[in-house]
């Protein structure tokens, strides 16, 4: 079972070349926020046996409003080392390898805790943050002084 070429991203781990892929369109399930975020990975050269890591949080276009992080490269890597060491043979012939990573192991994958975005209207901010985080969004009426009808002054 081979992954498609489009939209996939090349990356070196160990020396040894891969591509990594997230479905563009969420799947029914993933939309929905039933099932997590799935990212596919394969060596370009010689496909064999593709990996399917199932990572804990929903994807960043959920429309439910579920956390998420960004998938970069250092997160790919890490779960490449962890499938092979989980006895992934790329080269080999056969079904797909699926690792589930868990929200423990993020933080050995990534090097440092997951920051997590929560979609919101425009963009995303960090768990914990406020509207002063949304880089395209201004607050329209404060929340520190009471609403008396008329639209906030610029200051």
């Amino acid at each position: 079972m081979a992954m498609p070429r489009k939209g996939s991203r090349p990356i070196n781990v160990d020396g040894t070349a891969f591509r990594w892929r997230i479905r563009r369109r969420p799947t029914h399930r993933q939309g929905n926020g039933w099932s997590p975020l799935t990212v596919t990975v394969e060596r370009p050269e010689e496909p064999g046996r593709v990996l399917v890591v199932s990572l804990p949080f929903a994807r960043p276009d959920n429309p439910l409003g579920e956390r998420t992080i960004a998938v970069r490269p250092i997160l790919v890597a890490g779960c490449i080392r962890r499938a092979l060491e989980r006895g992934w043979n790329p080269g080999q012939p056969g079904s797909a390898f699926t690792l589930t990573i868990t929200e423990d192991e993020l933080t050995a994958l990534l090097g440092e805790p997951p920051q997590y975005l929560i979609p919101f209207l425009w963009g995303m901010i960090p768990e914990g943050g406020g509207i002063e985080d949304l880089p395209r969004c201004t607050e329209i009426w404060s929340r520190d002084k009471q609403n008396t009808g008329q639209a906030p002054s610029d200051p």
